[in-house]
């Protein structure tokens, strides 16, 4: 018989900027494998119009055998309900902290690769709310429930770069009409898996001048 019990655990996160009079937040959850010390760097060409917040996943573990580079996750196909429930209280938790530190008039939220599927959980079942959110080069959760976001407060964005290595020309296209298919707009670029800060810069202008 499995059981489960409740006991405190002690997250990490990174802040961009966090000396800057911004009000304006950027969440930003990392891939697969990813560690929030080096993927917040990606974010560093960014105006320091805003704080950049790199949360990271529970699950540390070693990229190849047992030693050298180390990477995080945010779940896996194992207690996977469980896994969500921890990250949506992980997350909820944080950006109350961060909030009242920093009295913020918006938050975006950018999820990356795996960090997408967390990004939309986040957005659509915790308690924090944002006034953008960004899947990049993300598969949208079959678990949500299928509905079309009709708050127009609320702007999101699908990001892929047309040479990504993990989606086939076919299953972009596929992607693509998802996301349009729930409100998103959609932001495509000459790259690979990766964040390109001129993309990005041009969706958070957009964002700033709606």
């Amino acid at each position: 018989m499995e059981y489960h019990f409740t006991h405190p655990k002690t997250f990490r996160y990174r802040i961009l900027n966090e000396n800057a009079k911004s009000k304006k937040a950027l969440y930003v959850l990392h891939g697969y494998g990813q560690l929030s010390e080096f993927f917040i760097r990606k974010f560093q060409e960014l105006t320091d119009e805003y704080i950049i917040i790199a949360p990271e996943g529970m699950h540390r573990f070693y990229l190849k055998g047992a030693s050298g580079r180390v990477g995080a996750s945010w779940m896996t196909k194992e207690a996977r309900e469980t896994d969500i429930s921890d990250n949506l209280s992980y997350l909820d938790s944080l950006d109350a902290k961060l909030s009242a530190e920093y009295h913020f008039e918006e938050k975006y939220l950018l999820g990356f690769s795996q960090g997408g599927a967390t990004a939309a959980r986040w957005n659509q079942l915790g308690n924090s709310e944002f006034n953008a959110m960004i899947l990049w080069a993300s598969v949208f959760p079959p678990d949500l429930p299928n509905t079309i976001e009709l708050d127009m407060k609320q702007k999101n964005y699908f990001v892929i770069g047309e040479e990504d290595e993990f989606y086939s020309t076919e299953n972009q296209e596929k992607l693509i009409e998802e996301y349009l298919s729930k409100n998103y707009k959609i932001k495509r670029y000459k790259g690979k898996h990766d964040i390109i800060n001129n993309t990005l810069t041009e969706i958070l202008d957009e964002l700033s001048n709606k």
